[in-house]
């Protein structure tokens, strides 16, 4: 329960990157506040481009910015890292100037891949304030845009790192993301999947993310400003988690066998450590996002009127 006062009432929001599965989220669940609120996707705003990044926010005049634009293509960074600091690093550090030049705030969406993420942190949760040290091309780029928010915009930006996000399509009758794969697989196929089970984290579900960047774009500015860890309780592995999607669903959990990330060959390095630590939410009233699994049980409750869909999009990265 929090015991700051949130209220979104009189605020104007801009969603961009409203066509992804955070943004569209976020866009769904302030409309059913009746919040004032301007979805902007790809296709209405390249926020590459700096003057289009100013007359949006000068245009529509928000009182909050939420930035849910990112290159996610975790692998695909590798070889054009130049392309993806352009959307997570340059994107952000024009959103930031132009909130500063109309007086609005930015939130700012981030990754756990700021983080290494090696073996040897394995039992430590990364707290807000830990250093990160990215391994990736994607990680570089996201922690550079989370610097360049932070510098143009000090007093009125908050970064909120993510991890592991899965939510709902577009159409709203399938589950995005690993989730929406195993879902998938397990409805649709008659086979076994192979996952890796050394790699650990914390499953998001998109709407308790959207919640808590409406949350924390209702408190006054001078108290939500700075990082924040936002991801599932609890922690697991991507076997464990495919495990009990297939379990949720109806479908044989045995049908999950375990691998080593040594046997999955990417071209970006995969953390083998993506716990985050929440302690960031208690300075500002909020609780830490619920348990991964109590999440995950809403999120597949209806799986099976709601079967997955046999062609989901790519699963993104935050």
């Amino acid at each position: 329960m929090s015991t700051t006062p949130s209220s979104t009432a009189g605020l104007r929001w801009l969603v961009v990157g409203a066509g992804g599965t955070l943004g569209r989220e976020v866009t769904a669940r302030l409309a059913v506040q009746g919040v004032d609120t301007v979805a902007l996707g790809r296709a209405e705003l390249d926020i590459t481009d700096r003057r289009a990044a100013e007359e949006a926010v000068a245009g529509h005049r928000p009182q909050v910015v939420v930035n849910c634009a990112a290159w996610t293509a975790v692998d695909d960074a590798e070889t054009h890292e130049a392309a993806a600091a352009r959307i997570n690093a340059d994107g952000p550090r024009n959103l930031a100037r132009a909130c500063a030049a109309s007086g609005a705030r930015l939130l700012q969406v981030s990754t756990d891949y700021v983080f290494g993420g090696a073996a040897t942190d394995f039992g430590t949760p990364y707290g807000e304030l830990a250093p990160p040290v990215p391994y990736t091309a994607y990680g570089r780029t996201k922690l550079a845009g989370e610097r360049a928010a932070l510098a143009e915009l000090p007093h009125a930006t908050a970064v909120v790192r993510t991890a592991w996000l899965y939510g709902r399509a577009a159409t709203g009758t399938a589950t995005t993301g690993f989730v929406g794969t195993m879902a998938r697989i397990a409805v649709h196929e008659d086979r076994t999947v192979d996952v890796v089970d050394d790699q650990h984290g914390q499953p998001t579900w998109a709407p308790d993310l959207a919640d808590r960047l409406i949350a924390l774009g209702g408190l006054p500015v001078d108290r939500a400003t700075g990082v924040f860890h936002a991801t599932g309780g609890g922690r697991t592995t991507w076997y464990a988690l495919a495990r009990e999607v297939f379990h949720l669903v109806g479908a044989d959990p045995e049908r999950v066998r375990r691998i080593g990330s040594d046997q999955l060959v990417r071209a970006a390095r995969r953390p083998s450590w993506s716990v985050l630590g929440h302690d960031g939410w208690a300075r500002v009233g909020l609780p830490p996002l619920r348990h991964w699994r109590t999440a995950l049980t809403e999120a597949l409750a209806d799986a099976s009127g709601r079967a997955a869909d046999p062609n989901p999009p790519a699963a993104e990265a935050r």
